[in-house]
């Protein structure tokens, strides 16, 4: 079993869809896979209860199928910072409950397992604790996902200097092109990524481009396409 914990350089830095990619890209080489969003904002209200759409995302992409609950136990409305959006409804999320939660389906030991974070890898999970700490208390290696844009050098350096800080291995990074003046045929596009691989010391797995793609589970193939598997060594 190989497991990883995903986090991005900032909000909407494309995690969701390089996991999803990912998990997608270990399902064509025939390995199980899980996607796990332990702690989601943001969601939507349905038949059966508050539903986040990058949990489902994830939740589409692990085989075999597997209850949402798993996928997203803390799961809140206001699409704003976790532990804010739990006050609102006078919940606490710890790390000790997260990590219980978790380790259940890590237990079932699939080919490639991922725990996404939310937003980047500071966030806070209450007033004492980051998610971070539930890669920490797991140790688990890091997927960082670069959200490609003006200003994403500094997020970047800084959050694998962090991690690192942290004592975790980051075990690759990928890219996500998001900013639309960002062009693979523009020299300074090409030079930011070339900054990123010589200063991030870490496999780059991949570099995906805007995509045309207008469902999740479409997005997610079209993702794997321009990714690797990190080397579980």
């Amino acid at each position: 079993m190989t497991a990883y914990f995903v986090t991005g350089t900032d909000t909407d830095a494309g995690k969701t869809l390089v996991a999803s990619g990912l998990l997608a890209l270990a399902r064509r080489h025939d390995l199980t896979t899980l996607g796990l969003k332990p702690v989601a904002s943001g969601c939507d209200t349905s038949t059966e209860g508050l539903r986040n759409i990058d949990a489902l995302t994830l939740q589409a992409q692990s085989t075999p199928s597997t209850p949402y609950a798993t996928i997203n136990p803390y799961a809140y409305a206001p699409a704003i910072a976790p532990h804010l959006a739990a006050k609102q409804v006078g919940e606490r999320p710890t790390v000790d409950a997260l990590a219980d939660h978790v380790a259940a389906p890590l237990a079932e030991q699939r080919g490639l397992t991922l725990i996404e974070g939310a937003g980047g890898w500071r966030v806070p999970l209450n007033d004492e604790e980051d998610l971070a700490g539930l890669a920490l208390r797991l140790e688990l290696p890091v997927i960082l996902v670069v959200g490609l844009k003006l200003g994403c050098l500094n997020h970047a350096r800084l959050s694998a200097e962090a991690i690192r800080a942290d004592g975790l291995r980051v075990a690759g990074w990928a890219g996500n092109l998001i900013d639309p003046d960002f062009s693979a045929d523009d020299a300074c596009y090409r030079d930011n990524l070339a900054t990123l691989e010589r200063t991030l010391n870490a496999p780059c797995l991949g570099i995906v481009p805007r995509l045309d793609a207008d469902t999740p589970d479409a997005r997610a193939a079209a993702a794997a396409d321009h990714l690797e598997l990190p080397d579980d060594d």
